[in-house]
């Protein structure tokens, strides 16, 4: 891609954003009404227009209910993708909406109904409009929640969604690109006002990118950032992949779900904790563990193991799973269910 961010999106370009879909049979474009979206449909319906045979093309517009302007939005996206000879859908998020954590219960809810969309239209792909900008944003969300190697990485350009895959054709484009390109094809859009909301997390830091820019922490560096994280969390998963391949040879004989402790705690801190998350997920049953309290138990673990004793040296629950350490032996097993207290009546 061309280096300025100012530059409209061309054919030619066009053509290698979407080239990997060009077999198809069908594809979901997820389209909201914003700049984004609007540059996804105009951009994706330009590369189908130039080939031979390519996949269905069907748009696909989400109203969460939260504002009145959406049913609007909606009609105008439906009127645009005529236009453009591609078929529309409106889906609607009915139903209780949560007072809290409102965001990611409607991005789940939007990712449902669009995957249900996509099965429909026989297609196996959705595409949403995601930028180069959002990445930048999701990098500091994760940074400012702690999160670690993988949640660093931010948004993939493609994830499955069980049978549907999520792909970002645009992760590595800046809005201020396809803001360009729906100029100048003179094509409008609508400004979700949530966007600057500053009850929201991602758009009070989008309000700070600016300053950030001028920092060097742009969207570009950050993205870049996103990318040699994803980088070395993928091969620090094929080392933990390995690692235990290595601890099942070094734990023959041992019962089940138990271990080498000392094979295990000569591992890397880092590898250490992936292993753990994943025995405890695959056998607890109270959801996933979090990073941090793996991480604590990880360091237990090996000052136990540097006491004098025998016998016992840690037990824990974490997550559904009871996690068991002996000089010669780690357990992880599903702990037993939690008994309900029921109060007395006086």
């Amino acid at each position: 891609m061309a280096d300025d961010d100012q530059s409209p999106i061309s054919a030619q370009q066009a053509k290698q954003l979407f080239a990997r879909w060009a077999s198809a049979p069908a594809l979901v474009l997820a389209v909201s009404g914003g700049p984004d979206s609007v540059a996804l449909m105009w951009l994706a319906a330009r590369w189908r227009r130039g080939l031979k045979r390519g996949p269905a093309l069907t748009v696909v517009t989400v109203d969460h209910g939260l504002r009145s302007e959406a049913a609007a939005e909606a009609r105008e996206v439906k009127r645009l993708a005529a236009t453009l000879d591609l078929p529309h859908r409106t889906l609607r998020w009915t139903g209780d909406k949560p007072k809290t954590g409102l965001p990611a219960a409607a991005r789940e809810a939007r990712y449902a109904l669009l995957a249900d969309a996509a099965r429909k239209a026989g297609a196996g792909h959705v595409m949403t409009a995601h930028t180069r900008d959002d990445q930048a944003e999701t990098v500091l969300m994760r940074m400012a929640r702690g999160s670690g190697l993988s949640g660093l990485s931010a948004m993939a350009a493609q994830t499955d969604r069980g049978d549907i895959q999520i792909v970002r054709p645009l992760l590595q484009l800046s809005k201020s690109q396809l803001i360009a390109t729906l100029r100048k094809a003179r094509l409008g859009y609508a400004v979700d006002p949530t966007n600057t909301d500053p009850h929201f997390t991602r758009p009070r830091l989008r309000a700070l990118m600016p300053d950030l820019a001028s920092e060097g922490m742009d969207s570009r560096n950050l993205a870049r950032l996103a990318a040699r994280l994803a980088r070395a969390d993928e091969a620090l998963e094929l080392m933990a992949d390995g690692a235990e391949r290595f601890l099942a040879l070094r734990s023959p004989g041992l019962v089940p779900e138990a271990i080498d402790a000392v094979a295990f705690l000569g591992l890397a801190e880092e590898i250490r904790v992936r292993l753990l998350l994943r025995m405890i997920n695959d056998v607890g049953h109270e959801g996933p563990a979090e990073l941090g309290k793996v991480e604590t138990l990880s360091v237990a673990m090996e000052q136990a193991m540097a006491t004098r004793g025998d016998g016992i040296l840690l037990k824990q629950t974490l997550a559904g799973a009871v996690i068991s350490l002996t000089r010669n032996r780690l357990k992880i097993a599903p702990a037993p269910p939690r008994r309900s207290v029921s109060r007395k009546r006086p």
